[in-house]
């Protein structure tokens, strides 16, 4: 154990002492948080349309304040012919353009039915998506409007009138960043825990001090440990800062008890701290071990569920994220900041977790003994 004290000193006092490393460490990933927190937003707001209305009707007009009025869309162009729209979605002014028929509102009335024009620029199959989800929703409503207050004449004639009570659970205000940043803060502890401790193993090669060090009374397992635990206490600390930035600028929930947060990190770390040694036995440059763990991290995250619910993906790629344990962490952590969850909840991940990092670690001290 004093030996250990006594590594963990040289340590920390080689990280404080590097100008370069303290900024990665406790500068960039304030900075990320701040801007990917915003940049990273599915919410799709302000697209440009072109409305082409050849009936010029009250209800026409209608149609289109409510598209406005809706905050998701902004008229571009109010066209008077479907060609001088279609040269604007052509040339991306535009994202999409309603085409309101003539005798739109007396077919309404007389007929019952009429029928609208969408045309959606797709380039961006997503936002397109989007854009056509909130204007047939706002269309929908629309239609069914009018339907109750001028077509439904009795009893007999329309659709009866029901009010629809709901509530929206775990996120009433659906405000984005309360799902985005805890995920965001699960990336920078990655990030630390797997990047800088295989980078500082490394460098002891490219230096040419491993062989130094291991003609030292140090055993291994001091070596290791004194290497890795003081990335172990920096990403721990980094969560917490990370948690506190959160929640004075974004207004994070914490509706369960953080500490599960922080048991399940510490048992995360111990799996990208195994990762960064399993690979700085493999590397000889911190070059080398910089690429091949930003290989298998930038797999782990884009798969997590971060950005895309992994339902959503194809089944094998489903079957994939049971052996990610970036995915597991972004789960847990939504759990319990956003639900409430606790030991019930998140004990089956924590088990799971705990045999990723047995098999890691494992794997690494024993190739790390090989080839040192």
């Amino acid at each position: 154990m004093r030996t250990i004290f006594f590594i963990l000193q040289k340590e920390f006092l080689q990280v404080f002492r590097n100008r370069s490393m303290l900024p990665i460490i406790f500068v960039v990933p304030v900075v990320q948080l701040l801007v990917l927190a915003f940049a990273a937003n599915y919410e799709i707001k302000n697209l440009s349309i072109d409305v082409v209305d050849y009936d010029g009707s009250t209800w026409s007009r209608q149609l289109r304040d409510k598209l406005l009025s809706s905050g998701y869309f902004s008229l571009h162009r109010q066209a008077y012919n479907y060609k001088e729209a279609f040269d604007d979605l052509e040339a991306n002014r535009a994202d999409l353009i309603l085409t309101i028929p003539r005798h739109f509102e007396r077919d309404l009335v007389r007929e019952n039915e009429v029928k609208v024009q969408l045309l959606v620029n797709a380039i961006n199959g997503s936002k397109a998506g989007l854009a056509y989800g909130y204007a047939a929703n706002i269309i929908g409503r629309f239609n069914r409007q009018v339907r109750l207050d001028w077509l439904a004449l009795d009893e007999d004639d329309g659709p009866q009138h029901f009010d629809i009570s709901y509530r929206y659970w775990y996120n009433p205000t659906l405000n984005y960043k309360f799902f985005m940043v805890p995920g965001i803060l699960v990336v920078l502890v990655t990030l630390i825990g797997a990047f800088l401790s295989g980078m500082n193993i490394v460098k002891e090669k490219e230096m040419g001090t491993i062989e130094q060090l291991n003609v030292t009374p140090i055993r291994k397992h001091h070596f290791i440990i004194g290497k890795l635990l003081p990335f172990w206490i920096i990403a721990l600390f980094e969560l917490a800062f990370g948690l506190l930035v959160g929640k004075l600028v974004f207004g994070l929930p914490f509706e369960g008890n953080i500490a599960w947060v922080f048991l399940f990190a510490a048992v995360y770390l111990l799996v990208m701290l195994g990762l960064g040694l399993l690979i700085s036995t493999f590397t000889d440059t911190q070059q080398q071990s910089m690429f091949i763990t930003w290989f298998f991290l930038i797999i782990f995250i884009l798969m997590s569920g971060l950005f895309t619910p992994v339902e959503s993906m194809p089944l094998w790629a489903q079957k994939l994220t049971l052996v990610n344990p970036v995915a597991y962490f972004v789960k847990v952590i939504r759990m319990v900041m956003q639900k409430g969850s606790g030991w019930e909840d998140i004990s089956i991940y924590l088990g799971i977790m705990l045999l990723f990092a047995a098999i890691v670690n494992s794997v690494a001290v024993w190739n790390y003994r090989k080839t040192v």
